[in-house]
């Protein structure tokens, strides 16, 4: 029934739109099927199995290794039953891999690590956002061997892109101005992606190193960087996400972060976190002024922003906006500038401090470790062998699940350092 569709009849067969004639005309994808019909039926696998998929024969590997591929489950699967996927960074992913992990699937995949520059270490404080079938790695705190003191990062206004067609990196047009822990976030229906704010950390004492203000967009199309007016005051640690109104109306939303510093007992230098958000205006194609909002919670109710997960809204209306904070979850109101309490986790997590938070296809997802029983303690050989355990939550539903995986890392993955993006394929 699938080859009468008119979604399907509409394509062109696979391999007459790669080009590809295989050596021996009587091959094909799957014996005995039309090579259109069998990329179809190929192009329903998750994206986690395509690595392992590769190695089964010449016309797969050719298969799964294509451009068109991805174009075509895009074409041919409902947004639903496309791979949503989280994108985790443990370490420095000049010398770590990074990987995709499959919920659904309970699927982990290793991606190839970035481009090495023999001068530079110690890679942080980037942000990771994904666009269409690329993830962009921009900006970061980083050490440079080439510079004094050594123990001193530097901003890093470096950029790179990932191609899952290709499974290859490549450098892109630096950012305009050096960043690291700034917000971030892909303009919907558009080739841009918007930064603002960010500066660099020194190792030791948190609340030293550089702030600023400034905003840049990327124009993916032509490679380039273009500076827009600045934030109202210097904001770094701040966390961004879209807000769309309309097919020519988004909003580009900055949250928390911290500005100045102050010392206490004029030695300890403290940062002082923001209460508020600004708001940057993307109506028909013109870029508005930044608009300041008021203090989302009041002295003493909190002392900073927690980790912020955005669900996306498929019907047009406003975005769920979620706040992680210790083992409560809080949903920002944007009629009343407050967040109020959603739900608690089912499961108190180890540490607290050290969780992963992220909006996939509609749900909400906590992760981290919990506490073992004294024999499973005992039993465990290696802190390699520890489990993750995902609790997701269902905001419409207002129901939990859980999930547990073994990560394929060397070591227990560390949330407060890692850096962690969504993406559809």
């Amino acid at each position: 029934m699938m080859v009468t569709s008119p979604r399907l009849s509409s394509s062109p067969p696979f391999l007459i739109d790669e080009g590809f004639q295989p050596e021996n005309p009587i091959q094909a994808l799957i014996p005995g099927l039309p090579d259109d019909l069998a990329a179809l039926i190929l192009s329903f696998l998750p994206f986690s199995h395509h690595a392992r998929l590769r190695s089964s024969c010449k016309l797969w590997k050719h298969f799964f290794s294509s451009k068109t591929l991805l174009s075509f489950r895009r074409n041919h699967l409902h947004f639903l039953n496309l791979s949503h996927l989280i994108c985790i960074f443990p370490e420095d992913p000049t010398i770590s891999s990074p990987y995709v992990f499959d919920p659904q699937n309970l699927a982990w995949c290793q991606l190839p690590p970035m481009p090495c520059n023999p001068h530079v270490y110690g890679l942080c404080n980037f942000t990771s956002v994904s666009n269409e079938s690329h993830l962009y790695v921009l900006g970061g705190s980083l050490f440079d061997t080439r510079s004094f003191p050594l123990d001193r990062p530097s901003p890093s206004s470096s950029a790179f892109r990932f191609d899952f067609t290709t499974r290859s990196w490549e450098s892109l047009s630096p950012m305009l101005l050096p960043r690291g822990s700034f917000a971030c976030a892909a303009i919907p229906n558009s080739d841009q992606i918007v930064v603002a704010g960010g500066g660099s950390r020194h190792t030791m004492f948190g609340a030293a190193g550089s702030r600023m203000s400034s905003v840049e967009m990327y124009d993916i199309a032509t490679n380039e960087w273009i500076a827009l007016d600045g934030l109202p005051r210097f904001r770094a640690g701040c966390v961004g996400f879209m807000v769309v109104n309309g097919d020519d109306d988004k909003e580009f939303w900055v949250m928390g972060g911290y500005g100045e510093s102050r010392t206490v007992l004029g030695v300890f230098p403290v940062d002082e976190y923001y209460r508020d958000a600004v708001v940057m205006e993307f109506k028909n194609g013109k870029i508005g002024k930044w608009r300041e909002l008021g203090d989302m919670w009041e002295e003493g109710e909190r002392r900073r922003l927690g980790r912020i997960a955005v669900i996306e809204d498929t019907n047009g209306r406003s975005p769920g906006v979620f706040m992680l904070d210790k083992s409560d979850i809080f949903r920002y109101d944007m009629g009343s500038n407050h967040w109020k309490k959603e739900t608690s986790i089912p499961k108190t997590l180890t540490d607290e401090s050290s969780a992963g938070f992220v909006a996939l296809n509609g749900e909400l997802h906590v992760m981290g470790s919990v506490n073992e029983s004294t024999e499973n303690r005992k039993s465990r050989q290696n802190k390699r062998s520890a489990s993750m355990i995902l609790q997701i939550y269902h905001p419409e539903k207002m129901i939990w699940r859980t999930l547990i995986t073994k990560p394929p890392f060397q070591q227990p993955l560390d949330f407060k350092t890692a850096v962690m993006c969504t993406i559809r394929l």
